[in-house]
């Protein structure tokens, strides 16, 4: 049965007004997928690059500098980003800090420029509002990560208050802060966390890429 001539322009009409969507929505995925894809890179990457000081720790050495001992310290050996031991005798006076439930001390040692943050010791006990208890005064050995203080913007108040007490001799106009327990090679959570990062940013290139091809092929 042959269909008539208006039945066949009808059909004509509907397959070009189907035909024209279908156009329509490929062009409106390719437009999105590469924007999304683009954005994802760069997310990832903006977040692996906040941690590159985290990773550069991770990776550095686990051999300790050493910066030696009360009257004997070693200016030379300061390198930021480190790990690091030292010994002195502390001031007479520490910061106080709540870390979650821990209570933290930032104490310094007595000519230097070395602040030390260590979990309080048993007569350190602070409650916040109260007048702080003075640090243990025992001369004592530390490990931990070395940063300067520019390095180390969490703790600026607390090392300005330090350093207004004049208990300690900033270096070449700085101190530098010493965070006990810190090892490298130890915070594997940020390594599987920086990998993550990065397998987000290699699928989003891969999406980029057959997004960009995909409509190439198609012509």
């Amino acid at each position: 049965m042959n269909e008539s001539p208006s039945s066949s322009r009808v059909q004509s009409e509907r397959d070009a007004r189907i035909a024209e969507l279908e156009s329509r929505l490929a062009r409106r995925r390719v437009g999105v997928r590469p924007l999304a894809s683009v954005v994802g890179i760069l997310v990832s990457l903006a977040l692996l690059v906040m941690q590159r000081r985290e990773l550069a720790y991770f990776f550095s050495s686990s051999v300790p500098l050493t910066l030696g001992v009360e009257g004997d310290y070693r200016f030379d050996a300061l390198a930021s980003n480190r790990y690091a031991q030292v010994h002195g005798v502390p001031t007479a006076r520490g910061a106080y800090e709540q870390d979650g439930g821990a209570l933290l001390v930032l104490v310094g040692l007595r000519e230097s420029p070395f602040v030390v943050r260590r979990p309080a010791l048993p007569g350190e006990e602070w409650v916040p509002g109260r007048p702080p208890p003075p640090p243990d005064s025992r001369p004592f050995g530390i490990r931990g990560r070395l940063l300067p203080e520019e390095d180390a913007p969490r703790y600026r108040d607390a090392l300005a208050l330090l350093r207004g007490m004049g208990e300690v001799q900033p270096h070449e106009g700085r101190l530098w802060l010493l965070i006990e327990g810190e090892r490298p090679g130890e915070d594997r959570g940020r390594i599987l966390t920086c990998l993550a990062l990065l397998a987000f940013a290699v699928l989003n290139a891969v999406l980029l890429y057959k997004s960009l091809k995909g409509p190439a092929g198609a012509a």
